[in-house]
């Protein structure tokens, strides 16, 4: 009797339960609704002004002849008079140069470079890269070139700048760049010379020599330009020098020595473009840092 008893109450319990089922499930959703998107809503989404901003900043045309992408402002840094490195400024990851070792065939053992001078030489990683390619290439057409001189830290130009104004009376002659304007100091100018001018004062008559002739023909293809060329020193404040190299990476060498033109005006002309580029709703910072303040 008392099992029948509990066979008849479990069917009871169970529709206890399944009667309690639907509200407890109502009160949960009644706290948490299930919130509903329409497609109208969905396609409000798709074409939000955020999306169409960037969807237009992408399409923004960058009117120049150097593509953007080809563009480092690491590598184009502007030193100059007008355009003054901070005394803290130091460019990017530098190497130590080694002197270069040949085998019997003249080919380079230790990815070094000549050197015209002893100590120690160092300049930013990609442009000493270059450098070997650049020399290694002029060695293997006859072509043997030194390396003079490198990086240099603030202090030292401070140094050479004031010992030549002491040997020149006091006259800024053209010949050392004032402290925070030289090229040296960005890690990517280097002075490179003949063999036959490795021990002796440069000037203005290296320019006839056939390696340094064939320096200027051919540096752009790696990425280097003539830092100081003859009749532009009312733009870059300084003597026409045939030996300063300076790396500013392939594309950006190429157009400006083809063009004939400074690392001055290419500037000019940059900031023109992304001015022009900025006016049209372009992306800034994409061109962040590109030019000079």
């Amino acid at each position: 009797m008392m099992v029948h008893s509990a066979r008849k109450r479990i069917p009871a319990l169970c529709m206890a339960l399944w009667m309690m089922l639907p509200h407890a499930v109502l009160s949960e959703s009644a706290k948490e609704p299930d919130p509903e998107v329409s497609m109208e809503e969905l396609a409000e989404d798709e074409d939000s002004p955020a999306m169409t901003k960037n969807s237009s900043t992408e399409n923004v045309a960058w009117q120049f002849p150097v593509p953007l992408e080809d563009l480092s402002p690491k590598l184009i840094v502007l030193a100059n008079k007008e355009h003054l490195l901070d005394e803290n400024f130091v460019p990017g990851k530098m190497v130590t140069l080694k002197k270069r070792k040949a085998d019997k065939n003249g080919n380079n053992t230790n990815g070094g470079v000549p050197m015209a001078s002893g100590g120690t030489m160092k300049l930013e990683e990609t442009c000493a890269q270059a450098l070997v390619e650049m020399i290694d290439a002029g060695i293997a057409q006859g072509q043997t070139l030194y390396l003079k001189s490198a990086y240099r830290s603030f202090r030292t130009q401070t140094t050479m700048y004031y010992n030549r104004l002491k040997r020149n009376n006091g006259k800024d002659d053209g010949w050392v760049a004032i402290p925070g304007s030289s090229d040296h100091q960005t890690g990517l100018g280097c002075d490179i010379v003949p063999r036959s001018w490795r021990n002796q004062g440069m000037n203005a008559k290296m320019a006839v020599e056939q390696e340094t002739q064939w320096l200027a023909a051919h540096c752009h293809e790696y990425g280097f330009i003539l830092r100081y060329p003859k009749g532009k020193e009312d733009i870059t404040f300084i003597n026409f020098e045939p030996w300063h190299m300076r790396y500013v990476g392939i594309p950006a060498a190429t157009y400006m020595m083809e063009k004939g033109i400074t690392l001055e005006e290419f500037h000019q002309e940059l900031r023109t473009a992304v001015e022009a580029y900025l006016a049209a709703g372009g992306d800034e910072a994409r061109v962040k840092g590109l030019t000079s303040p």
